[in-house]
């Protein structure tokens, strides 16, 4: 896979949500900025440029100088701790982001000619802030915008964008969400809530908290878990995928693949006895 960077931009003022710290709102029980480093794990670097706060993943912290100067200038200085050939721009506030999202800027970046990948929204709009570029001419354009314009302060993306050969990747509804408003962050906070999305939304943030970088199938603990409490007793359930993630801790120093297989054999296993149990059960 091809390596690259990150930049997050998690500066600004937010004036339309009254000044409040944006990038530390809770969407999920999340920070909104980790959130967005939680779609960052295969990057090499992450670069967040803002104020310097606790965060869920190690990042290496960047400000504009003065602050509040602009994203363009904000971007020029996360830019300076940017060692890969590619790197992924995204904005603090986008609560939907997905690393498979990320992967896809990037692929297709590498497998064009062009010098950057924006997401466009459903409503075609560009969202530079949730793009992949080449490192070189991103930095080749603020430098010729800086000597033109004297700095960088108070200049719009825009005026970098137009100057780039760019290729144009529609998105998804949530993919390029971000969250400017209150109703955009009641909206992100009643979306998570939704039946299709509460169980994977929940499973994350629980990973998150915890520090687990695990790919966990939840369709075999629940699965598990449904057949201990019908077979045994319901308070078998959280009883039994307790030590089937016991067990799986066992293989941690073997890798998180290790893990997952052990999740599996594990919860195979239980479940074969689960079943053992409830035979005999309907047998007497």
């Amino acid at each position: 896979m091809t390596p690259f960077d990150v930049v997050v931009l998690a500066g600004g003022a937010a004036r339309r949500l009254g000044g409040v710290d944006k990038p530390g709102v809770s969407v999920g029980g999340r920070a909104l900025l980790d959130r967005v480093l939680g779609a960052c794990r295969e990057a090499g670097r992450t670069v967040v440029v803002g104020g310097r706060r606790a965060t869920v993943r190690p990042v290496v912290w960047a400000r504009e100088e003065p602050p509040g100067s602009g994203p363009l200038a904000a971007l020029a200085a996360g830019l300076r701790h940017v060692g890969a050939d590619t790197v992924v721009v995204l904005s603090g506030d986008l609560p939907f982001l997905q690393g498979a999202g990320v992967r896809k800027l990037v692929d297709a970046l590498v497998d064009g000619d062009c010098e950057g990948v924006l997401s466009v929204d459903p409503e075609g709009r560009d969202q530079p802030l949730v793009a992949a570029y080449r490192t070189e001419p991103l930095r080749r354009e603020i430098a010729l915008l800086a000597t033109e314009h004297g700095n960088l302060t108070g200049l719009p993306l825009r005026l970098l964008v137009q100057e780039l050969e760019l290729l144009r990747l529609p998105s998804g509804p949530l993919t390029s969400f971000d969250c400017d408003t209150w109703e955009d962050i009641a909206t992100a906070r009643a979306t998570i809530r939704e039946h299709g999305n509460v169980l994977d939304e929940w499973i994350t943030a629980v990973k998150d908290e915890l520090g687990i970088e695990l790919d966990v199938d939840t369709g075999v603990l629940l699965d598990l878990a449904r057949d201990a409490a019908h077979g045994v007793a319901r308070p078998a359930a959280p009883l039994t995928t307790f030590l089937v993630g016991y067990a799986a801790a066992k293989a941690a120093g073997d890798g998180p693949e290790a893990v997952s297989a052990a999740v599996a054999e594990a919860a195979r296993k239980a479940a074969a006895l689960a079943d053992r149990w409830a035979n005999e059960a309907d047998a007497g």
